[in-house]
């Protein structure tokens, strides 16, 4: 089986789907799965140095500020509840997320889940500007990624044709939001699921490609 997560390292539902999914993975016994990360900007127009994140967020919900932390908190919750931290008083920039999904592009297969793991956490726990190559590099580095290799595959814009094919393939399916979950290229899953559902349609669409 074959997982795509269509997501953008600024969406917490996408750090809570990508658990969730994780969750109900290590108890799908059916058959082996493969998962490959697919880039989605929710804001394509973010500038590149980025926007203050605080205004972004009043500005896109239209919001008041105690209506956002109320959003915020909720978000907060919801990762608890998946075994995730959230530190949104750290976050204080929203960042341009293209040069990030070309660094998990270019990564080495076994780096990709730590990776980008290590950027949700960078961005939603640190408050890291992972929009910024520096912070990209440290992230790489510190799971061994070499940092000058990294750095000139980067400048030479290496990943960003499949970045580009990913929001391209996304746009010509009619994805609107993330995460967004397709399974052996014919089903979809929308949302940030619980576990349990994830687990309950993995096991149904297994049992269907088998009698078909």
């Amino acid at each position: 089986m074959m997982i795509e997560i269509f997501e953008d390292i600024v969406c917490p539902w996408c750090r809570i789907g990508k658990k969730n999914l994780e969750d109900a993975l290590a108890n799908f016994t059916a058959e082996p799965v493969e998962v490959h990360f697919r880039a989605y900007q929710l804001d394509p127009s973010t500038p590149i140095e980025g926007s203050p994140f605080r205004e972004v967020m009043l500005q896109k919900f239209r919001a008041d500020e105690e209506r956002l932390n109320g959003m915020l908190q909720q978000v907060t919750e919801a990762g608890k509840a998946s075994g995730l931290h959230f530190d949104f008083s750290q976050v204080k920039k929203m960042p341009n997320t293209l040069k990030a999904h070309q660094l998990i592009a270019i990564a080495a297969e076994e780096y990709k889940k730590p990776l980008v793991n290590g950027l949700f956490k960078a961005y939603f726990e640190d408050g890291k500007d992972i929009g910024h190559i520096d912070v990209l590099l440290d992230i790489a580095e510190q799971l061994g990624m070499d940092r000058e290799q990294t750095a000139a595959l980067l400048n030479a814009k290496e990943g960003l044709e499949q970045v580009e094919d990913d929001l391209e393939f996304a746009r010509q399916a009619g994805v609107t939001g993330v995460p967004f979950f397709v399974i052996n290229r014919k089903y979809a899953l929308t949302g940030a699921q619980p576990s349990a559902a994830f687990l309950q349609a993995l096991e149904q669409i297994s049992t269907e490609q088998t009698n078909n």
